[in-house]
Order: C-alpha cells, then structure tokens, then sequence
C-alpha cells in the first residue's frame, strides 16, 4: 500500500513539473548556426574583448596563450561577430615578444599578419628591469608595442569590461 502511494505520488509530481515548466524549461535549446547568428541585427554583435597573460618564460604556455588567441578570434571571425585580443606580456613573460631570446617569434609574425585582431603588448618596467641585469638593450620583436606597466594595463583592461584569462 505504501509502495502504491509513493507511486502515485512520483507521478502526480512529475504531472505536474511538465504542466508548470514553461516550454523552453522541457524541450532543449536549439544551437544557432553561425549563418543564423551572422544574420542578427549589427546591434547585437558587440565587440569581444580579451586579455591574455603571459608572465613565464615557458615555451608551452606562450604556445598556448597563442592558440587560444587564435582560437578565439577564429571562432568569432565564423559568426560574423568583432573581437579584440591582447597578449599582456611582463616579468619572465616577456621574453616571448624579446627579439634575442622569443622561442616563438616566427609564429607571432604570422599571426599578427594574418589576424589583425591579435595585438602584443610588452611590459616596459620589466623591460627596463632586464636592461640593468643584463647589461644591455632588450630588443623587441616588431609586432610587439610597448606599455608603460603590463600588470596595470591588465588592470585598465579588466576596468573597462574586457575578459582576462591566464592560460
């Protein structure tokens, strides 16, 4: 009898979870196509923005903050949809944009002329740290531009909305 009870009340439960969930709660959400989303009025196609750092001197972690720049912005280049992404490089990070010692600097010379959205930026305090150890001048790589303090334009960025992410 218990059994028989619990029963009718699972069904009674269940009854009335499908009569008072809305549609959209019970069926699955239909992914957009990216022909779909290219076709949504330019007002909502906001720009995407997105930080990178880069603050180890370890080839792995440069490749990969460099496929996941090029990642992002193929994805959005698919849907139509702008995006903006700067690799903030400082401290032992910077030898990824540094001209004499960059184990990647062939490869962000390809994508920064192949994908206008990427942009580098290298970290002038740690640059002028490693001039005095080392005794002479850092060369940059050309691709690179120089920002006064990479962890405070990391800041500025995040202030202004854009997303961060440490590979």
């Amino acid at each position: 009898m218990v059994r028989l009870e619990n029963a009718v009340r699972a069904a009674v439960g269940i009854v009335a979870l499908l009569v008072v969930a809305p549609p959209s709660a019970a069926a699955p959400e239909k992914k957009q196509t990216p022909e779909q989303i290219s076709k949504r009025p330019a007002a909502d196609k906001k720009l995407h923005r997105l930080i990178l750092q880069v603050n180890t001197n370890e080839p792995a972690m440069m490749n990969l903050a460099l496929n996941n720049a090029t990642n992002v912005a193929q994805y959005y280049k698919d849907l139509g949809e702008k995006v903006a992404i700067e690799v903030v490089t400082f401290g032992p990070g910077l030898h990824m944009l540094r001209d004499d010692t960059s184990p990647v600097k062939s490869r962000i010379k390809a994508i920064a002329a192949s994908t206008p959205a990427i942009s580098f930026k290298a970290c002038g305090n740690t640059q002028e740290n490693m001039r005095k150890s080392e005794d002479k001048d850092i060369p940059l790589i050309p691709e690179a531009t120089m920002v006064k303090s990479g962890v405070v334009r990391v800041m500025e960025l995040q202030e202004q909305g854009w997303t961060y992410v440490r590979p």
